[in-house]
């Protein structure tokens, strides 16, 4: 069976073509539409309070870990599979959760997922000791992955227009803030020790939160699910699970276990794992079936070149991140509140950017990207001097001029490449695109902290930790360099 990308006023429907021509475009577009509930902002603003709690909790847990780990008596490997197995299990489940949404009913599957959220939420702040904290932060990220593709998913088939690049700027503000507060709650939150809860109230802040999501999910986001629900892809789903786990399970694990045989090994197996799983997926799509990820959809340029872009900067992001919260706190000896609020310029100047994204996308098209990782590179580099400079007095002050002008450069890429990756996709598929782009992130975010964490903490014992800091993000601005150059190659507009 052969498929065709049609493209016009009806871009939102996608017609299959068979050999015979028994299904046609045209009559695709005699067949009866169903009005889809438009997504109001009460709604909206529901929808990203669920895409704002994954991700905050990717990094609250940052500065907790010392605490945890003199609390629980854990050791540093496992500490990194407190983080570890959030993640890996969050990025290994979501396009199978995007999938579900676009079967069940993706309001169904937000709902279900943000109290799952809440309840494993709660587990990890009663846990009794290290291992019990491990497994609920496990249940925690596959519960995130039941949630978070809803968000992405709804906006495309309840928005259209202006409305629809308000609601991805919005989308790309909260992700983006989400990721940066993360780290500054924490430290917040820990230093308060509220009612003596200590660490525990990093995951016990969610359950309020989740509780007030929730009735305001049943009252204001509408219903939306695909015309043609397709079966869950068996092979597919185990396979892309294999595929994540041999690549992110090494990565994350590998240096606080002292890089064991097994890490090598599955790191040999990942590119056989995925090339078994491209092959399988491209098989089934040939055979008339709909595989978890569609092989055609990386046929659409503007989701592949911006997924492309999205891995160096995801990268980079949570790269910087992890960094300069280990020195801060345990280079320049600031506290847990301290470290957060030195990052506060960029929390804000990254939000402020990101609300004026959709006049300067109107204005200028794609090459906003272009100019943003220009400006992200002029801040990293001042962040590098401060700390060149300043070290060890590098606080609020001396980061202020680099943290403002970095989250300016980021704010107008991450939310407009969110924009440019989805813009093609049809309301049919929203879930499994919007799966595909969160879990390319997510993997990313979690191979930042692999790669430039490790880099980073590789060069202390030789280097000092002020010159390890300067040469983590020179090989950061490397990265933004590459951002920057693919930026070129993107559509010139958004559809």
């Amino acid at each position: 069976m052969k498929r065709l990308w049609y493209q016009s006023e009806f871009r939102t429907s996608l017609a299959y073509v068979s050999e015979s021509g028994t299904t046609t475009l045209a009559s695709a577009v005699r067949s009866p539409t169903v009005a889809t509930p438009a997504l109001g902002g009460l709604g909206l603003f529901t929808v990203l309070l669920g895409a704002a709690l994954p991700l905050i909790d990717f990094f609250i847990v940052n500065v907790a870990l010392p605490t945890i780990g003199h609390d629980l008596a854990a050791s540093e490997s496992v500490l990194e599979l407190v983080v570890a197995g959030y993640g890996v299990s969050y990025a290994v489940l979501l396009v199978l959760g995007g999938r579900l949404g676009d079967m069940f009913g993706r309001r169904r599957l937000f709902i279900g997922g943000m109290a799952a959220f809440g309840l494993t939420s709660l587990a990890c702040g009663l846990a009794p000791d290290a291992w019990t904290l491990v497994l609920a932060r496990v249940a925690q990220g596959a519960a995130a992955a039941l949630m978070l593709p809803q968000v992405l998913a709804t906006i495309q088939a309840s928005t259209s227009g202006s409305r629809r690049a308000r609601a991805m700027s919005l989308y790309g503000a909260t992700a983006g803030l989400s990721m940066i507060a993360g780290q500054i709650l924490g430290g917040v939150l820990v230093s308060a020790d509220i009612a003596g809860s200590g660490w525990r109230s990093v995951f016990l802040v969610n359950v309020p939160i989740v509780l007030a999501g929730l009735l305001l999910a049943a009252r204001a986001v509408p219903e939306t699910r695909s015309q043609r629900p397709e079966p869950v892809d068996g092979p597919g789903t185990v396979l892309l699970a294999v595929s994540l786990l041999t690549l992110l399970v090494p990565l994350t694990e590998g240096r606080a276990a002292g890089w064991p045989l097994w890490t090598w090994v599955a790191l040999a197996v990942f590119p056989f794992a995925a090339f078994v799983f491209y092959r399988v997926e491209r098989g089934a799509e040939r055979k008339g079936r709909t595989p978890l990820v569609p092989p055609s959809l990386f046929a659409l340029e503007s989701l592949r070149r911006g997924l492309v872009m999205i891995v160096p900067f995801s990268i980079g992001f949570s790269g910087f991140m992890f960094v300069i919260a280990v020195a801060l706190q345990q280079g320049a000896r600031l506290g847990p509140v301290a470290a957060g609020l030195a990052l506060t310029p960029m929390a804000v100047v990254f939000f402020l950017t990101s609300l004026a994204g959709p006049r300067l996308v109107a204005r200028y098209g794609t090459r906003v990207v272009t100019a943003g990782g220009l400006i992200q590179a002029v801040g990293i580099t001042l962040i590098a001097l401060a700390a060149w400079r300043s070290w060890p007095q590098l606080g609020f002050v001396e980061l202020l001029p680099g943290a403002a002008v970095a989250g300016m450069g980021q704010a107008m890429q991450l939310p407009v490449l969110f924009r440019i990756i989805l813009s093609e996709v049809p309301a049919a598929r929203a879930g499994v695109g919007s799966g595909v782009m969160i879990t390319t992130q997510q993997s990313a975010l979690a191979l930042g902290v692999a790669t430039l964490g490790t880099l980073f903490v590789s060069l202390v014992p030789g280097m000092g930790m002020r010159d390890a800091l300067v040469v983590t993000l020179l090989v950061q601005l490397a990265g933004v360099a590459l951002t920057t150059a693919l930026s070129v190659r993107l559509p010139r507009t958004i559809g």
